[in-house]
């Protein structure tokens, strides 16, 4: 991930608007402490956000063959998310759960965390990132089946609004076996904890 060119003339126009933001709070972009923050809050912006730039299709596109014949379960747990709401801006963090059944071929480990990883990068609502993610691996390599399951706290609902800062959000999206087969699902659901639906 590249650094973003602070003298372009998006990455000013948005120091403007994050200096005016400043001002909206109640506070003096000009103050010491301030006078770099615009450009410190264009940088997070564009290492929260750099999933925009980012094809998830991509890394599925190489995938291996000499399996043996290997049609079972594959799960890669507890890939941190860490994503911003798109209706408050403010992060959503938690883990991801990815499983799929191969179907002739399979893919490199570290690519399904890629593909939740670019999605997170991206202002989100936990329900479209489920299926985005499921959506891209089922479409991509045909599995006999795939499941994203996502648990999640939403800081939105932490410390503003109902201020619930325990809850948790889980969501789940099935293709496939993990929809037609009851033994299926339940053998992830309980690989990674959860009680089977």
């Amino acid at each position: 991930m590249r650094e973003p060119d602070l003298n372009s003339p998006e990455s000013k126009a948005a120091m403007e608007h994050v200096r005016a933001l400043l001002g909206f709070i109640g506070d003096d972009p000009n103050r010491e402490g301030l006078i770099d923050t615009p450009a410190r809050v264009v940088k997070a912006m564009h290492e929260h956000f750099w999933g925009y730039s980012a094809d998830p299709i991509e890394p599925l596109q190489r995938t291996f063959s000499e399996i043996e014949g290997y049609d079972e379960l594959v799960l890669l747990q507890d890939i941190e998310v860490h994503s911003h709401c798109e209706h408050h801006m403010v992060p959503v963090v938690g883990k991801a759960h990815v499983a799929y059944i191969p179907n002739g071929r399979v893919v490199g480990l570290s690519k399904l965390a890629r593909v939740v990883d670019i999605y997170s990068k991206r202002l989100q609502v936990q329900e479209k990132l489920t299926a985005q993610i499921a959506n891209a691996i089922n479409t991509t390599l045909r599995p006999h089946g795939v499941a994203v399951v996502i648990q999640a706290r939403h800081f939105c609902m932490c410390y503003r609004g109902v201020r619930q800062p325990g809850a948790v959000t889980t969501t789940s999206k099935l293709h496939g076996s993990f929809l037609t087969n009851p033994a299926a699902r339940m053998e992830l659901f309980t690989l990674i904890g959860l009680k089977p639906q």
